[in-house]
């Protein structure tokens, strides 16, 4: 199964890097409150698994690297139902925070999805499968998928194909 992944989602890199629709570059954003310093984010996608083995996913801006959203994602969204809620809420800023929009300290920790600045609701991506849902389109790092009860990291800044890379077990403070 996984060599047909490998070999399927190969021969749609290549068809997509043939048309040079892989041309993808990770903006740098500027922090108000420090106009030198450059902030870049560690881009993410978080997705749950279908029965007909369709993949709905949202968008995550910051922290999508294994040591903190995976963590996040095992801790606090670690079932079908979860995730799923998770997902539903639409694309996501930060996974897991209570730092408001204006860097306020919010009474709960928790996802800060876009909507809650007033942003319109962008509903979660669907994907025919894994092949189309780990395809380099929009320069996300990090690919996390919920299926089978848990989650899968998916590394796909560090080569042409994604690698499953372990999510750390968080250590108690």
């Amino acid at each position: 199964m996984i060599t047909q992944v490998t070999l399927s989602f190969s021969k749609l890199l290549s068809q997509k890097h043939s048309t040079g629709l892989l041309n993808v570059t990770t903006p740098l954003h500027t922090s108000n409150k420090q106009p030198n310093k450059k902030i870049i984010a560690t881009r993410s996608r978080i997705g749950i698994q279908l029965a007909d083995e369709s993949i709905l996913s949202v968008y995550c801006h910051w922290d999508g690297y294994p040591q903190f959203n995976g963590v996040k994602l095992v801790e606090h969204f670690n079932s079908h139902d979860a995730a799923a809620e998770l997902i539903d809420g639409g694309d996501i800023s930060c996974l897991w925070t209570n730092a408001g929009w204006n860097n306020e300290v919010l009474p709960e920790v928790g996802p800060q999805y876009y909507t809650s600045r007033g942003d319109e609701y962008n509903p979660p991506r669907l994907d025919a499968d894994l092949c189309a849902y780990l395809l380099p389109d929009v320069g996300e790092e990090y690919h996390y998928l919920f299926r089978n009860g848990e989650w899968v990291c998916y590394d796909l800044h560090q080569s042409k194909l994604p690698k499953v890379v372990e999510i750390p077990v968080a250590v108690s403070v």
